[in-house]
């Protein structure tokens, strides 16, 4: 596993002198998130601030102006987002210096998603508050766009996990990634059917699960995180929330989590979002192969992007992912049926 990136002395002074954040007296990095971005909490006379560096390309750049808008403009709506700090006199965003691109972000205290009932309503519930933000948000050049949904680069990967024949555990990892393309493929079909690409593409967030946001007295007080926003239908989003939302683990090891998921949660984080917003009862209906979709895009593409096909826990991740998989289509009808109630 590579290292993860850090910050030297002489960068971070050079950094912080383009902020107006005030006298600095500690700064210690934060081990979250990508290994390749780095982190740094700082602490001055003036507060709390999170200090984020990227790699610098023309790509990242872009995507990373583009959630800024978005971000400002959400934060004039008095939606939770993280403050941005602006830079000495340029007052911009996004710092570029060498071959790195920085933001600074007035810091938040807040509890994790404590996985009650009222956080859940309360998730899915400010989900629809922002795509109701968002529903008219005009940009001046057109962000990247797809999704999980119906998507060559996850049925590209699984073809790759399919294709390893080294050993017997890749061997059933080649199974697996078999058993989850056909998943994949009559899901893409059926959501196909009822209507998908038909849906009108809006601004959606990309990554709405708990890890991405900040809580108090069970209430959603900060989204920490915008680089998945792109243009999709409102309900990628919809589906990805309720199974981030409804997702039960338990040991570190994901060949011991059960294949259930969490129907009651999964139901309060949609009845929180159709307080806002009622979809269509064909989107309502397309959610359990939406969630299907969401569940193996997000586990075969961040395998390729580690490299990890090749590793033990390959197989038995993929192996948790088509029992979840299983078990939602399996209980399509009776999910379909809660969620119209």
């Amino acid at each position: 596993m590579p290292a993860r990136a850090h910050f030297s002395s002489e960068e971070l002074d050079q950094v912080l002198s383009r902020y107006d954040i005030g006298r600095v007296e500690h700064v210690k990095p934060l081990s979250i998130g990508s290994r390749r971005a780095s982190k740094m909490v700082i602490i001055s006379d003036r507060g709390k601030f999170l200090l984020k560096r990227r790699p610098k390309s023309k790509v990242v750049l872009e995507r990373l102006a583009f959630a800024h808008v978005v971000q400002t403009y959400l934060a004039e709506m008095a939606f939770p987002v993280t403050s941005l700090m602006t830079t000495r006199g340029g007052n911009k965003t996004i710092l570029q210096l060498e071959n790195h691109i920085y933001e600074c972000f007035k810091f938040v205290t807040g509890a994790s998603y404590d996985g009650s009932g009222e956080a859940t309503v309360d998730a899915g519930r400010q989900l629809a508050n922002l795509h109701g933000h968002l529903a008219d948000f005009g940009w001046q050049y057109k962000p990247r766009s797809g999704s999980f949904h119906d998507s060559s680069v996850v049925r590209t990967q699984l073809k790759k996990a399919a294709a390893e024949e080294t050993s017997s555990r890749n061997k059933k990892l080649q199974e697996t990634a078999e058993a989850l393309t056909t998943l994949y493929n009559n899901c893409s079909a059926y959501a196909g059917e009822l209507g998908f690409d038909s849906w009108p593409e809006h601004v959606v967030h990309g990554d709405w699960h708990p890890g991405n946001m900040l809580f108090c007295d069970r209430k959603l007080i900060a989204v920490l995180d915008f680089d998945s926003i792109r243009l999709a239908p409102m309900v990628t989003d919809l589906a990805n929330g309720m199974l981030q939302f409804s997702m039960v683990t338990g040991s570190p090891n994901p060949a011991d989590w059960p294949e259930y998921l969490d129907q009651a949660k999964l139901v309060r984080f949609l009845y929180g979002y159709r307080q806002v917003i009622e979809p269509e009862r064909n989107e309502l209906e397309s959610l359990p192969c939406l969630m299907i979709e969401a569940m193996i895009a997000e586990a075969i593409v961040s395998m390729a992007s580690a490299g990890s096909f090749g590793r033990s826990a390959a197989a038995d991740l993929l192996k948790m992912v088509q029992r979840k998989a299983e078990w939602l289509n399996n209980n399509r009808k009776k999910l379909t049926e809660a969620m119209q109630g």
